[in-house]
């Protein structure tokens, strides 16, 4: 934009100074010229005494006097024919000013001045000096010069005013434009300092509001995921008791841990939607490895009641990658419950974990009939589900910097990668 306004001014001013520069120039070219022969005219009429008045040689010599002195071709035409100072022929000027009338001509050689000289008894006299082109234009080049070197000087001038004022313009822009990508971000703390026209300031005050009306909203929506944790812990108390009261130590067991894990589940849930802003600059971490151990351990429990055998493959730990320890969890707890949810009791599936390159991936396998279409997509489901489960894990691969990968496996069931980038240093 600066580029454009400067280039906008120069184009004005370029305008400008041409509009009146070049009339400048002309008339200093022809005041020049002027000058010159009002010069050589009053040169030639110091010779009009002598001419009526003194005899032939004492004209001839004044005639070379003066033309040394004005270093101008001066001659002296005679009633009788004949010419003093620089032989020259009659010119139709000549011939006109014998009858009477002064006059100044314009030549070849440049600009002739005839002067006529009555009160001879013998006839009218003239007198006949010639301005050359040099002295016509004496002084017009170097006039000229000094007028294009005092145009380029104000064309820069406005550059540099056009300048300074572009930047008024630009800098609050690309202030807005600065402080917008940060809200973009998540960085709901920017603001705009109001600056430049009323226009601008009036846009700065204008996304200012936004940010504080976005803060609101997060604030209150916040607080009303946080009351869940109120309206939770009673049917989760409840629960634990009945869990609790059953005769079977093993089922009472694995029951307690299954209401503690959706306690856990829920308080993270809240924690999440509370202090999403915890990780700002990306510093959020894990071991996957135990993340991973930990989610596929309690799944296990459910794959042996349905049939299925768990092949579990992970690296040597600790791996670590930039998610928090809640959301990977969920993540990995979602692509196992798809397992359950789109695969028949019975199907193996298995689990592999390791290192490609920078980042550590998550690979979850299965022998059923593949996932169905559009199951990636959010709010899409073929299984009576809420249909955020890939949603959750692509979110949280697309937070550490990596990506989900769906892919068809050897035997036709489903392969989901989930690529997990490392944390931010």
């Amino acid at each position: 934009m600066r580029s454009r306004l400067a280039l906008l001014a120069a184009a004005v001013s370029v305008l400008v100074l041409t509009a009146f520069l070049v009339p400048l120039a002309l008339l200093v070219r022809t005041v020049a010229a002027d000058r010159a022969t009002v010069r050589a005219t009053a040169d030639a009429q110091s010779l009009v005494p002598v001419v009526g008045t003194a005899d032939p040689d004492t004209i001839r010599l004044t005639v070379e006097q003066l033309t040394a002195d004005s270093g101008r071709p001066v001659s002296v035409f005679l009633p009788d024919g004949t010419v003093l100072g620089a032989p020259v022929p009659r010119t139709p000027a000549v011939a006109l000013a014998a009858h009477g009338q002064s006059l100044t001509a314009e030549s070849d050689g440049g600009r002739e001045v005839v002067i006529a000289v009555q009160g001879r008894p013998d006839g009218t006299g003239v007198i006949r000096t010639m301005v050359p082109r040099s002295e016509l234009t004496a002084g017009v080049t170097r006039a000229w010069l000094l007028l294009a070197l005092l145009g380029v000087l104000l064309v820069l001038v406005g550059l540099v005013v056009a300048d300074r004022l572009a930047r008024t313009l630009v800098r609050p822009i690309t202030e807005l434009s600065r402080v917008s990508h940060r809200l973009a971000n998540a960085e709901l703390d920017a603001r705009v300092a109001p600056a430049g026209p009323a226009e601008l300031r009036e846009v700065a005050g204008a996304l200012n509001h936004l940010a504080e009306r976005i803060q609101v909203l997060l604030r209150e929506e916040r607080e009303q995921v946080a009351d869940l944790s109120h309206r939770l812990r009673t049917p989760l108390t409840a629960l634990r008791l009945e869990a609790e009261s059953l005769r079977d130590p093993a089922d009472a067991a694995r029951l307690t841990s299954a209401v503690d894990g959706l306690e856990r589940a829920v308080t993270g849930l809240i924690r999440q939607a509370r202090w999403r802003s915890s990780y700002p600059d990306g510093t959020a971490r894990c071991d996957a490895a135990e993340v991973v151990g930990e989610r596929v351990a309690f799944w296990s429990v459910l794959a042996e009641d349905t049939g299925r055998s768990v092949t579990l493959d992970l690296a040597v730990g600790p791996l670590p990658v930039a998610v928090a320890i809640d959301e990977l969890a969920a993540a990995v707890d979602a692509l196992l419950g798809n397992v359950f949810a789109h695969t028949p009791d019975g199907t193996p599936f298995t689990v592999r974990l390791g290192r490609d390159a920078d980042q550590v991936v998550l690979t979850v396998a299965d022998s059923g009939p593949g996932m169905p279409p559009g199951a990636v997509r959010r709010g899409a489901s073929r299984a009576g589900s809420t249909g955020l489960g890939l949603d959750i894990a692509d979110r949280a691969a697309r937070t550490s910097g990596g990506r989900l990968e769906r892919h068809t496996g050897p035997e036709g069931g489903a392969l989901v990668l989930l690529r997990l980038g490392p944390p931010r240093s």
